[in-house]
């Protein structure tokens, strides 16, 4: 297998590293702005845990040397007590000492907890913030999907980590610095001895964090792959066909070939840093016991006394794991920023500027116009050739064709959900760039044939269509009348309350006819909407149904301009103007009669369904 590599240099120079740390203040600003009183519980927290080691080892030199003091002093005429009390206190105040380093332990890990879930509540919610601030084709692009995965699998505890480090080296060097003054009275050498114990282990972390957040990266759309699989495989929306088709061992096998793709990668990187982990970590434990060695030597000799010796093997001990611990924490600091900067990275994706202020057209009443309007998706076939066409207020569209001619897309335009490559698209005489987002589609009301089925109450599947009217029954109540679903919602066990879907509780499942009234209804919630769009709008309708929905939709859309798009004649037919595309361009437009007697496309498509129907 090819090996993985990073899409952008990892550090290598000495202002590389620097720039990789680079993120480590902003996760500091991000934790202050989270909670400013647990962020200074934390940091006074670590100074008492990184001072206080320190003073215990010192106390214990005291307690030790007094004891053997006093044993030499011990004669069988001597008050025990008074002797001892000094010593007794010393017991007395470093057990005081240790119950304030476990009390400032405790609150460090509280601390710690209740802010890595305010934390990841914070950065979930930056991360869903950008994300509604992209474009559709953003959305659509792989390279930026796999971007917004990354962020989201490790943005919700990394900056958390990265402080909780940075409060852990903090601590350590405290206690370094504090054993240092202890220990250059021993030698300096012992710092010497200290450092070379701890610093080949830290330069193998390093590597190796580079090294499995390089593997990270790689892997990010084999991963994303297998979540499809598992969605394939445990969804009741794409299980049905699955079991149908048999496709399951097809799907299990693939999802078990790329876990032994990814699998095998960190397995080898795990075992690698294990291996030199540990005889890396050998070198550590073999200058301890040199240093031990080196101390005992010296108390044989009459150096030290035996209050010293305790106190410098306790401090030894303690600064090799104080070093050690920080080196890490370092490692660990410089593995966050790595991914990090996958946060960071989604968070500056560029987006487009709003720049449209317009609430209302320069010439109210022209109705919806397309100029020599040209697009082509990214990567892809051009969708839409020179498309011209005008709309006036109260006309109703129909645009026919094969899948793939261009008509969804003509919505999709439309809607900003995209923009023209080339040409202008006018509502009331302004482009729809120049108006404010949120007042054009206020304007506009549309039903995507790949419409979604939330899961939600059967009241908020119809609210959804107009958030300022989320809540409201009332118009609950007569856009399902419009869309003639009130009739089986109202026979649902708690009506307009009753859970669609089958992912949660008593959730009730619909047909997919009474799911597309849903979709129906959602589009009569925007009563301010003068532009209806129904794109396929009752594919999984019978006859019968079909013929009453667009009677009800005639009834109501007499004054507002109506775009269809179906593949069903006896549903265009009645439309003032009917579009025919093919490949993106228009082929044929006119009414239905005048289409007919052009004897083109539109006539020939026309009689091979009439034809079925005999």
């Amino acid at each position: 297998m090819q090996r993985p590599r990073l899409g952008h240099r990892l550090a290598t120079a000495p202002g590389d590293v620097i720039n990789v740390f680079r993120y480590t203040h902003r996760a500091l600003k991000l934790v202050w702005q989270t909670s400013r009183v647990m962020m200074l519980g934390l940091a006074l927290a670590t100074l008492v845990a990184g001072v206080l080691p320190a003073v215990a080892a010192w106390v214990g030199q005291l307690i030790v040397d007094g004891v053997v003091a006093a044993a030499e002093r011990y004669t069988d005429t001597t008050d025990t007590l008074d002797m001892l009390a000094p010593v007794l206190w010393l017991v007395a105040l470093e057990g005081m000492i240790i119950a304030m380093i476990a009390l400032a332990q405790r609150l460090l890990e509280a601390q710690q907890s209740l802010l890595r879930a305010r934390l990841g509540q914070k950065v979930n919610m930056m991360i869903l913030d950008k994300a509604g601030q992209l474009s559709l084709p953003q959305f659509e692009d792989s390279e930026i999907y796999d971007q917004l995965t990354r962020a989201r699998r490790e943005a919700s505890t990394r900056p958390l980590s990265l402080v909780n480090r940075t409060f852990t080296l903090s601590q350590n060097l405290i206690s370094l610095a504090s054993f240092a003054v202890l220990l250059v009275q021993f030698s300096p050498w012992a710092l010497v001895i200290i450092a070379l114990g701890a610093l080949p282990v830290f330069f193998s972390e390093a590597r190796f964090s580079g090294e499995a957040f390089r593997l990270f990266r790689w892997r990010s759309p084999q991963m994303r792959e297998q979540r499809y699989l598992e969605t394939l495989l445990a969804r009741e929306d794409s299980i049905r066909e699955v079991k149908l088709f048999g496709l399951e061992p097809l799907l299990r096998q693939r999802y078990r070939a790329i876990f032994e793709r990814l699998y095998d990668e960190e397995r080898r990187l795990t075992l690698r840093r294990t291996l030199w982990g540990f005889l890396l970590g050998l070198l550590g434990t073999l200058t301890f016991y040199a240093a031990y060695g080196w101390v005992v030597l010296e108390t044989v000799i009459g150096a030290l006394t035996l209050g010293q010796m305790t106190m410098y093997l306790m401090v030894f001990k303690q600064s090799q794991g104080a070093l050690s611990a920080g080196l890490a924490a370092i490692s660990g600091m410089y593995e966050d920023n790595l991914y990090l900067s996958n946060l960071y990275e989604f968070l500056e994706l560029p987006i487009e500027a709003e720049r449209g202020t317009l609430a209302k057209g320069a010439m109210p009443g022209d109705g919806l116009r397309f100029e020599n309007v040209h697009f082509a998706y990214p990567g892809g076939v051009t969708a839409l050739h020179d498309i011209s066409l005008h709309l006036r207020p109260g006309e109703s569209l129909a645009l026919v064709g094969e899948n793939g001619s261009g008509k969804t897309t003509l919505i999709k335009l439309l809607t900003r959900l995209y923009q023209p490559d080339s040409g202008r698209i006018l509502l009331d005489g302004s482009d729809l760039r120049d108006w404010q987002l949120t007042a054009l589609r206020r304007r506009i009301g549309v039903i995507f044939q790949d419409f979604v089925h939330y899961q939600f109450p059967a009241g908020e599947n119809l609210g959804v269509g107009n958030i300022d009217a989320f809540d409201d029954e009332e118009r609950w109540r007569e856009a399902a009348h419009r869309g003639l679903a009130n009739a089986f919602i109202e026979q649902l066990p708690q009506g307009y309350r009753t859970q669609l879907g089958r992912w949660f509780r008593n959730g009730q499942e619909l047909s997919g006819g009474q799911w597309q009234r849903i979709a129906l209804s959602r589009a009569w919630m925007r009563e301010e909407a003068d532009i209806l769009v129904l794109d396929e709008p009752t594919a999984a309708m019978d006859a019968a149904a079909e013929a009453a929905v667009f009677e009800r939709f005639r009834q109501y859309s007499r004054d507002r301009t109506a775009i269809v798009i179906s593949h069903r004649f006896s549903t265009v037919r009645s439309a003032d103007v009917i579009v025919v595309m093919e490949h993106g361009h228009i082929i044929e437009r006119g009414s239905h009669d005048d289409l007919l007697a052009a004897n083109g496309r539109y006539a020939t498509l026309f009689r091979l369904q009439a034809e079925g129907y005999r």
